[in-house]
């Protein structure tokens, strides 16, 4: 329902800018901190749309990415909007999931709007390794706070100050 503004409202409520801003930042957050995962989302989402008819779903994706035990697959949710806002994809329609976890719910069908810049996109992001896998060569562990001494205490410093 849109706010006419004659009457007394909520402006967080009114309309769906709030809405929109958050499922935003909740993306952003997810994607920050599942970056390996979400880059694979949608390498699938593209893979499935440039070797199939041209369309893909969250279903695809899940059916493609194995994600950890522990992951929430709500971490997708953010697969396909950067690959919509920079014009690769659009969304055409909804379908009903055919994954029993989603209770035959609504989601996106997505579109392939750009071959060539999707074929592009997949070249310039690879794959990115686990985050178990990642080397961390020669990275030291940083200092939490200000005061905190950046060296521990050994056994053989720990009592030389008494």
């Amino acid at each position: 329902m849109k706010c006419d503004r004659k009457t007394l409202c909520n402006p967080c409520r009114c309309g769906t800018a709030e809405g929109e801003r958050r499922k935003a930042d909740a993306f952003a957050l997810l994607e920050a901190r599942r970056e390996c995962y979400v880059r694979r989302g949608r390498r699938a989402l593209l893979a499935v749309m440039l070797d199939g008819d041209g369309t893909a779903t969250a279903d695809d994706v899940r059916n493609a990415v194995e994600l950890p035990g522990d992951l929430d697959p709500r971490c997708f949710g953010s697969v396909p909007g950067v690959l919509a806002r920079a014009g690769l994809i659009c969304r055409a329609e909804f379908a009903q999931s055919g994954r029993a976890e989603r209770h035959a719910s609504y989601i996106g069908v997505w579109e392939l709007v750009n071959r060539e810049a999707a074929e592009r996109w997949l070249w310039n992001h690879p794959d990115l390794p686990d985050p178990a896998d990642v080397d961390l060569g020669d990275a030291v562990q940083r200092v939490l706070f200000p005061i905190q001494e950046a060296a521990t205490p050994t056994g053989d410093t720990a009592g030389a100050a008494l």
